[in-house]
């Protein structure tokens, strides 16, 4: 499965978003995205494992209990992937923080009488 077929998900992306942060017990996941996507265990179960196996999410085993993080394999490919287009948005980017720059810099230079609408 192409990496962008598996972030389409909005559930797999959700999860993904829920172990950013660290590990999260599969019970964990399966509460929350039943809670906020009414999905069944199985269903969360097969999104975990598309994400395994994708290589956006890892597993471990922790006595009974399945500890999911995120895996950065998978992530790294969405970034190699996006970085060939970087080029088109960067300079646009760098020519905004430019002109904001500019604009708090003659904001700051401006007249006191400019600056707050009163009078001398």
């Amino acid at each position: 499965m192409h990496v962008f077929e598996v972030l389409a998900d909005p559930v797999r992306r959700r999860i993904l978003e829920l172990l950013a942060p660290g590990e999260m017990a599969s019970g964990e996941v399966v509460e929350a995205i039943g809670a906020e996507f009414g999905i069944t265990q199985a269903a969360v179960s097969q999104h975990l494992k598309v994400l395994r196996e994708s290589g956006f999410a890892t597993v471990r085993a922790d006595a009974q209990r399945r500890l999911y993080s995120v895996d950065v394999a998978g992530l790294q490919a969405v970034d190699a992937w996006v970085g060939r287009f970087r080029t088109f948005w960067e300079p646009k980017l760098d020519a905004l923080a430019t002109e904001i720059a500019r604009g708090k810099r003659e904001r700051r230079n401006a007249p006191l009488t400019k600056r707050s609408g009163k009078r001398a």
